[in-house]
Formats: C-alpha cells, structure tokens, sequence
C-alpha cells in the first residue's frame, strides 16, 4: 500500500483584516482553496483525491462554532476563485474529465 503525504499549511489572519475578508481573499488568490471542519473525513478525501492529481489546495479548518455559521455547506471546493461545491461537485468533474482543464486553468498544476 502506498503512503501519501498531504500538507496543511497553518495560515494566520493578521490584526489588520477581519477572518471573513481574509478568506474572501484567499479564494481569489489562490488556484484551490478548501474550507471545511476540523477532522473532516470528506476532506480528507478532496485533498488525497486532488495531491493524487498534483494539486496541493490551500485548507482552511474552521473551528465548530465558525462553521455552524458559514453560509457554505462543508467542506467547499474553490478552484480558480469560484466554488465547485463539495466532495460530490469535487467527483463530478473528475469523473466527467472536467478537473484537471480546470485545475490547469487555475494553475493549480502544470499541463497534465
């Protein structure tokens, strides 16, 4: 059986903006952003599916009371700024063919 590797950068907000600016803004700056809950099994899942691929997605993990009030269903896919949805959005356009052009797109990996 083969070992993966996935990497979780932490990232921290500095006192000058607020944590939903800081987000807002990671989406548009970052080629695959994930928002989801700490421990997350679905996560899980999107990021080995996506480093399988040579994705590596910026993770954000909210804490339980942050996400009881985030008005996306968790976790959430961003890629190239907007949302692809959850683990089933994330399988759909992998099983359609659609992924890795988008990822591409992005440049969230090199042409594959």
């Amino acid at each position: 059986m083969q070992s993966l590797s996935l990497r979780c950068d932490p990232v921290h907000v500095d006192g000058h903006e607020g944590a939903g600016d800081w987000i807002r803004r990671l989406i548009n700056e970052s080629p695959i952003v994930v928002l989801s809950r700490k421990g997350c099994f679905m996560c899980h899942v999107m990021r080995h599916l996506l480093s399988s691929i040579g994705a590596h997605p910026s993770v954000i993990e909210l804490e339980e009371a942050e996400a009881s009030v985030a008005a996306a269903t968790l976790p959430a896919l961003f890629v190239g700024g907007k949302l692809v949805g959850g683990l089933e959005g994330l399988v759909g356009l992998h099983l359609s063919g659609a992924l890795v052009p988008r990822l591409v797109q992005a440049g969230a990996i090199g042409s594959y």
